[in-house]
């Protein structure tokens, strides 16, 4: 096949490609179709993620799940006797330890921050690999002892997915967060089979709002992703060790359930705060030493504390069915509270990679099973059974520490699959919301990121101005441009212009219904004289926009008086390098180029007005710097020595 006819038909296929993915963008059915997607993809990588645990577990222990039984080695490896325990958490840290370092370093602890911050800063962009890097990285810490949870790994890994799949259909920021909280939670769906917990989890946890468009996006991948993987891991209650019909005898033990969400609500506190007090210890211990061997190292100090309290070994959902059934005494169900805070703490804090949801849910049951226990001794039968009393500690330690009502809710009566637990778990959830608020600001999600300075649940001054587009801010262009996708990969030089040209760059693009507060980010991040706009559909540009362009809007919709940049912000503003932007979103315009042509004093075009000059065809004035100032490329500027004027320029013509 010659070049010649092989062009065209690249061309024939890059321009239905791209009628798609314009379609897919541009209107809300496409964002439907897209959240169903990524409902099958979380589906299936949740299913991938539990059987690459379980047979990573029996690999290394000869079971698919490990630590009930007590001292008891792996059948794989028997030689070693208990000093498996000890010696199982410093080789899986060996591996996973370099495998999180050298390729996603925010694989590294429970997940769910990272997802938090790219959807409330970053435009919902997350790196592809991560979904890799955080299934093998969790996998291997769990199956070598890590005692941490599935579901801050599997959230991470379908927010992954789901950006990486937004990412190249290029949808705008709006509605690239929403497709990340589709991919959390249609991955928790899938691995609790709990669509509702999904759906919640995605709108109250990731998203943070309850659209309607956002919420019926997240339903259809929930639903979606658990009906992906009930043939492979079934459509029983996730928690299957619950005694059904479990219910409250007497109104006044509503008391007791009161008491016990107070007390729930400060083990879950409690929990945050070893968690990140063993985070710091860790990073006091290993100061300036190198991270990737932080986990081994680490690993020994987990296998001393696996010796003396193997129950703590991996997720720990079979400890938990045995303790429901009555198999533990008071006293050990008070010692597998704190054994479950410290290896967590310590799994986490050492460089593991894992959730906190089980181990919350952990905690919840061993210390709502002691406190049933301890009740039932006191007023015997009409306490009820203190099995009732491990569901309703179950939501409220998770609710205290993830501040997330609605999400404990459907998460303990899906999992059980016993709605009569609903009056006393919302009880609970409300009391340990109110107590966990009264005495903490961040959660356990939200502390991480405090510590890092950055607070997504301050109050943001930009609501007033939310529901503003791109497009009511932005200056349209005297000609509406057709992207030109035929000539991807020729040398973007504006040819009319060689010589003359400063500065020239290729420029990134915002959408038309792109909301501003998104849109200001990006031109302050990529276009310092501003950034083009492009239609709905993403084939056209339909006008131009600056920071300038935003303020006059936002000023004219709160009735504030209009104020101007000052000089030296416009000179001194500058294009970050891609090594400060990290994972900046980005959107490429092909086919064009920005070039700053500055005006020589022998220059033509000196003493014309701007709207006088015989621009090369396809060559717009975008914007016009004189000095310090930044403005508008009004028709009537009389050009002089010294002055830039930007050109929005077709590339490789």
């Amino acid at each position: 096949m010659t070049n010649s006819t092989a062009r065209p038909r690249a061309r024939w296929v890059l321009s239905i490609t791209d009628r798609i993915a314009g379609g897919l963008r541009g209107s809300r059915f496409g964002l439907f179709g897209i959240a169903v997607a990524v409902g099958v993809a979380s589906g299936i990588g949740a299913v991938v993620f539990r059987n690459l645990i379980s047979f990573l577990t029996w690999l290394v222990t000869g079971q698919s799940e490990f630590g009930q039984d007590g001292y008891v080695g792996s059948s794989h490896l028997p030689w070693l006797g208990l000093g498996f325990f000890v010696l199982v958490p410093v080789v899986g840290g060996v591996i996973y330890g370099p495998l999180v370092y050298r390729f996603a370093r925010e694989a590294r602890g429970h997940g769910v921050p990272e997802v938090m911050i790219a959807v409330a800063e970053n435009g919902g962009r997350i790196r592809p690999q991560v979904a890799v890097v955080k299934a093998l990285a969790s996998a291997l810490t769990i199956a070598t002892g890590g005692s941490v949870g599935r579901e801050g790994p599997i959230v991470q890994i379908g927010s992954a997915l789901a950006s990486g799949l937004g990412q190249w259909i290029r949808m705008p920021e709006n509605r690239m967060r929403i497709l990340v909280a589709c991919g959390a939670g249609g991955g928790i769906a899938a691995t609790f089979n709990a669509p509702i917990t999904g759906v919640f989890f995605g709108a109250e946890i990731i998203l943070r709002e309850l659209s309607v468009e956002a919420m019926f996006a997240v339903m259809l991948s929930a639903m979606v992703a658990d009906a992906v993987a009930i043939p492979f891991l079934g459509d029983h209650p996730f928690l299957t060790g619950f005694p059904s019909g479990i219910t409250l005898h007497n109104p006044s033990n509503y008391l007791l359930i009161a008491v016990l969400a107070v007390l729930a609500a400060l083990i879950g506190l409690l929990f945050k705060t070893v968690l990140y007090k063993m985070e710091d210890l860790w990073d006091l211990i290993w100061k300036g030493r190198p991270e990737w061997a932080r986990p081994a190292v680490g690993g020994l100090v987990l296998g001393l504390l696996l010796l003396a309290l193997p129950q703590m070994y991996g997720v720990g959902y079979p400890v938990m069915f045995k303790a429901i059934a009555g198999d533990y005494t008071l006293w050990f169900l008070l010692i597998l509270v704190v054994g479950k805070m410290l290896a967590t703490s310590l799994t986490l804090g050492i460089g593991g990679s894992g959730g906190i949801f089980a181990p919350s849910l952990f905690i919840g049951v061993t210390s709502g099973m002691a406190f049933g226990v301890t009740v039932d001794k006191l007023f015997g039968p009409a306490a009820g059974n203190p099995a009732l009393y491990a569901a309703v500690a179950m939501g409220a330690v998770f609710t205290s520490a993830a501040r997330a009502p609605l999400t404990s809710l459907a998460s303990v009566v899906e999992m059980t699959g016993d709605f009569t637990l609903t009056l006393p778990v919302m009880l609970s959830v409300a009391i340990a919301t109110a107590v966990s608020r009264g005495l903490s600001y961040g959660t356990i999600y939200t502390t991480k990121l405090l510590r890092r300075g950055q607070d997504i649940d301050r109050a943001a001054p930009w609501r007033a101005f939310a529901d503003l587009k791109a497009s009511e801010a932005m200056r349209p262009l005297g000609t509406r441009l057709d992207l030109d996708l035929a000539h991807p990969g020729e040398t973007p030089e504006p040819l009319a212009l060689r010589g003359r040209v400063r500065v020239s760059h290729d420029p990134q693009a915002v959408f038309a219904t792109e909301p501003l507060v998104d849109v200001l980010r990006q031109v302050r991040e990529y276009g310092r004289d501003g950034l083009p706009v492009l239609s709905e559909d993403g084939r056209h540009i339909e006008g131009w926009i600056t920071d300038q362009s935003v303020l006059e809007k936002v000023t004219e919709e709160l009735g504030a008086p209009e104020s101007q940049p000052e000089p030296d912000e416009a000179a001194e503003a500058t294009i970050a390098p891609a090594s400060e932007r990290g994972q900046r979103p980005s959107t490429p315009l092909t086919g064009y180029l920005i070039a700053e042509l500055t005006l020589a004093a022998d220059a033509p075009e000196i003493g014309q007005r701007l709207g006088a000059v015989a621009w090369p065809d396809d060559h717009i004035p975008v914007s016009f710097v004189r000095g310090n100032r930044i403005g508008v490329p009004d028709a009537d500027i009389v050009l002089k020595a010294g002055d830039r004027v930007n050109l929005l320029a077709r590339s490789g013509r």
